[in-house]
């Protein structure tokens, strides 16, 4: 673990803190101030952060890169809870009420961690109350969003599922291009497919299918464009106001 000690104004721009909306409510100061406690840690992919029942005693931000969090269901499947990608963070369980943690972590690519010890991050709180309130309205938002994509299973059908999958890669990974959404997929099919608790299978031929129809478009396996998002809205049952 390195921690960062030269952290001044000129190398701001290239820590998680900018990228993070519980810190948007601070100065420049309080970042520089901020910056001398952060600690960061490299991953190479495939490398696992920590394990579903470890206690991580930090607070984990997500500088570069994304990681995957899961369990393993009882009959061994891998089963996907969600993605962190930049900007994300957990490990709030064990520094908070010291829970083990119901998940394990595992990089999806070469990631770049920012982290705060809990004696560190419970100063942070004191000093800078406001950050206190942006972490409860950001997990009062991930608890929205899985609740959701809970309800969704339960009367969505897989297709549907599928494309409201696609949605959603497409607003925190899209890049407006020329033709479309170029989305950078976080997870390979088979990680989808375990994301949604489907086959892999299921995944490919719905992909297959929107592709033929023109939604969609395959850039490879790690991109697709996504040509027209009112269909693929259509698709996911979602209804369009535009």
């Amino acid at each position: 673990m390195e921690k960062c000690d030269v952290c001044a104004a000129q190398c701001l721009h290239k820590l998680c803190m900018h990228k993070v909306p519980i810190f948007s409510s601070l100065n420049q100061n309080d970042l520089i101030h901020i910056a001398s406690v952060i600690h960061h840690k490299k991953y190479l992919k495939g490398e696992t952060l920590f394990f579903e029942g470890d206690r991580p005693d930090a607070l984990v931000i997500v500088n570069e890169g994304s990681v995957k969090a899961f369990k393993i269901t009882q009959d061994g499947r891998e089963q996907i809870l969600y993605v962190f990608s930049e900007g994300d963070f957990f490990g709030e369980r064990n520094l908070f009420s010291r829970q083990a943690s119901a998940y394990s972590v595992e990089a999806l690519e070469p990631v770049k961690t920012c982290f705060f010890t809990r004696e560190s991050f419970y100063g942070l709180l004191r000093a800078y109350p406001d950050i206190a309130v942006k972490i409860i309205e950001e997990l009062g938002e991930r608890m929205n969003r899985m609740e959701n994509a809970l309800q969704s299973m339960g009367v969505r059908s897989v297709d549907e599922r599928v494309s409201a999958l696609l949605l959603d890669f497409a607003e925190k990974y899209g890049t407006s291009v020329p033709g479309g959404t170029l989305i950078r997929l976080p997870l390979s099919r088979e990680g989808m497919a375990n994301y949604l608790g489907i086959a892999r299978e299921t995944v490919s031929r719905k992909l297959g299918l929107l592709e033929n129809e023109g939604i969609i478009r395959s850039n490879g396996n790690k991109n697709i464009l996504l040509l027209d998002r009112n269909m693929l809205e259509s698709s996911a049952g979602k209804l369009i106001d535009h």
